[in-house]
This record gives structure tokens, sequence and C-alpha cells, in this order.
């Protein structure tokens, strides 16, 4: 057997929903998990439920103080969910439990998300959502209108998140299920605008950034003969800093599309139906959320199309420069060539210069030697010496010329 095969095989069961029947709240609390949040927060879990606790595990249900507790690990963030039974006349949207709320006050620095669920039976709620502290609410019927949700989307002062879930026929899985569709979409939906105020500084930078980049283009057409080396630097520069701010964008925009991808999937799982005449949930969110989305999309696909105009520039440029460089090359090997062939010239010069030269030693030899037999009291005809001399004096000549010839091929 495989030895991931058990792990991947329970990837089926990983991350179940709490299921229950009757009326309840549902405190849930999401917590971005830096500087070791999550491992506090199970740590101290351990220690309020007196029991061992998987610390490695990406998620676990307990009983703490009689009610039922699940926090789940993510890879960004991690949640606490807390049933609480609703006793009968009880307040609509009471505190936390203790235990609950004091984990909450103490990681409030990095609390994403707090979302609070009322479920009523469907005999049993007021008839009114103004009875719940409503204002202008938005509903649906959802789950095939086996159900309604309710909710303003107004924060306390405690900044919670409230919803009414008026329950008809799902049952203990199905009410599970879809409370935890609606806490996902609240906490998805605020993971993926953590992206919002980056978009915004971002745009700010890409502005300028665009700027310069016009600037440059222009010095690139008017400078026609100049030297690309101040382009080349400044473009460098330009191109460096859009890089860092890619790398430090490019994470958190990725996310942002995933996360949302999830909303919309749970907005569709959750089958609304109009409610009367009022705005259905999933409508009110994605009006809302999906510019949210849209506008980080558009930086990012912005910021791309910055960086490729950068390097297209930058490419120009550089063609520019390596074209000057070649003409340079090819001025240089014509100055070459001129230089070599008046080289030639005078070699060719020398050489018949050394010719002269050496025939004259020759003839000079020969005169000399005519002068010696003539004083030996040897009488030379001059016809017999010329007939004699003159094809010597020729057939030297020539060995010299061809053997200048010989080495000059060679």
């Amino acid at each position: 057997m495989h030895p991931q095969r058990e792990i991947l095989h329970n990837e089926l069961h990983a991350r179940p929903s709490i299921y229950f029947t009757g009326p309840a709240y549902l405190h849930h609390f999401a917590f971005l998990d830096a500087d070791g949040v999550c491992d506090t927060i199970i740590r101290r879990l351990c220690e309020a439920a007196e029991t061992p606790l998987d610390t490695n595990a990406a998620q676990g249900i307990i009983k703490l103080e009689g009610m039922t507790l699940k926090w789940e690990r993510h890879t960004e963030f991690f949640t606490l969910t807390m049933l609480v039974p609703k006793v009968e006349d009880g307040e609509h949207w009471p505190e936390p439990p203790v235990v609950l709320a004091h984990i909450v006050d103490q990681h409030q620095d990095v609390l994403i998300n707090a979302s609070l669920v009322l479920i009523e039976s469907a005999t049993h709620w007021a008839g009114d959502t103004a009875a719940y502290g409503f204002q202008d609410p938005a509903g649906s019927n959802v789950g095939g209108g086996d159900a309604t949700v309710w909710s303003d989307f107004r924060l306390t002062p405690e900044g919670v998140n409230r919803l009414l879930v008026v329950n008809r026929q799902l049952n203990d899985y199905r009410l599970g299920r879809m409370t935890r569709r609606l806490l996902e979409i609240e906490t998805y939906r605020m993971m993926a605008s953590l992206s919002l105020p980056l978009a915004k500084e971002l745009s700010k930078e890409l502005r300028q950034f665009e700027h310069e980049l016009g600037d440059l283009s222009d010095r690139n057409a008017e400078n026609d003969h100049g030297s690309p080396r101040p382009l080349l630097d400044a473009i460098s520069s330009l191109s460096a800093r859009l890089e860092r701010s890619s790398a430090r964008s490019r994470q958190r925009f990725s996310a942002t599309e995933a996360y949302a991808r999830i909303v919309f999937s749970r907005i569709e799982e959750l089958r609304e139906t109009r409610v009367e005449d009022c705005q259905r949930l999933g409508i009110f969110i994605l009006r809302r959320f999906r510019p949210t989305v849209r506008y980080c999309a558009a930086i990012d696909k912005r910021q791309v199309s910055l960086a490729q105009s950068v390097a297209q520039l930058n490419d120009l440029l550089r063609t520019r420069a390596q074209v000057e460089i070649e003409e340079q090359n090819s001025e240089m090997l014509q100055s070459l060539n001129e230089r070599t062939s008046s080289q030639l010239k005078i070699q060719k010069a020398v050489e018949g210069l050394s010719i002269i030269v050496i025939s004259y030693y020759i003839v000079s030899l020969f005169k000399l030697s005519l002068e010696g037999v003539d004083a030996l009291g040897l009488a030379v005809e001059p016809r017999l010496a010329a007939a004699i001399l003159g094809p010597l004096g020729i057939l030297i000549i020539g060995g010299l010329a061809w053997r200048i010839w010989k080495v000059k091929r060679h």
C-alpha cells in the first residue's frame, strides 16, 4: 500500500460540519494566522478542555463547558465555531461564552471575521426581522425553500455580523451544511477583501510608473543620436521597482482570486429564491463584493501589462544599441580593409624596389668580376661576357622573384 494512501483517502472526510437540530447560536471567529496565533489558541483550548489535542491536525471538534467547539486550520487563517443551544425566551443576540470571549479579546488585532448565527424554528421565530434589530435586511429562501436567511450586514459595536436562519424542514445534516456555507461566505469574503487596501495603494504607484514610462518612451523617440546608456539605466531602475511591487502583491492577488471563487461557489450552493420583495442575500453580497474582486484583478492585470511595456521598451532600446554597435564594428572593419590595402600596395612597392636593388648589386658584382679578370691579363670580349653573364643575371633575378611570390602565396 502506498504510504500516503490512507491520508489522501481521508481527505474525503476532512473538515466536517457541526450537525445539530433545534434553536441554537453559532459564534464564529476567524483569525489571521500570524506569529503563531493558531498554535497559541490550540494550546489554550487544550488547557480549557483538559484534553490532549493533535496540534498538527487540520481541524478538531471538542466539548467545552457542555458546548461544542470546532476549530480549523487554513492556509492563512484559523477559525473557531462554537455551538450554543438557545434557551427559551433567551435574548436574540447574546455575548459569546466566557472562554471563547477571553480568547477573542486576546487576539483582537488579528480578528478578521466575527459572525453570530441565530437558528430559529419556523414556529417560534418572531415573524418580523425588525424584532431582531435588522434595518432594511436582505433575505433569501435557501435549500429549495426549506429555510430562510436574513441579515442586514451591519456590524455591531463589537464588530459582529449577525445572521438569522429560520429553519423549516432542514434536518441536522443539512442545517449543519447550510450554516457552514453561510459562515464560509463571510470568512472567505473578508479574506478576499484583504487585497483591497493593497490594490488602492498600488494604483497610486502604478500611476506614477506609467507616467515615468511615458517620459522614457518620449526620450527614446527623441534621442536618436545620443548614447542609450542613461535611458537603459532609467529603464532598469523602473523595471526593478516594478518587479518589487509585483512580488509584494502577486501572492495577495492570487489568494483573492481563489477566495472569491469559493464565495461564488458557496452562494450558488445556497439555491436561493426570493422572499417577498426583499433583495436576495447572494445578490446583495455579489453586487458589492464583485467590484472589489474585479478592481483587484484589474490592478493585477495593469501591473502585468506595465511590466510588459517596460520590457518592450527595454528590448527596443537594446536593439537600437546593438545596431549602433554593429555600425561601429562595420566602420572598424572598413578601416582595417583600407589599412590592409595600403599595406599591400606598400609591400608591392618594396618588393619592386628590392628586385631593382638586387639586380643592381648583381650587375655590380659582374662588373667587378670582369674588371678582376681583365686585371689578371685575361681579355674577355664584351659580347661573350654579355652572352654568359646576361642570362645568368636574368636567372638569378627570376629566381629571387619566384621565391618572393612563393612566400607571399604561402
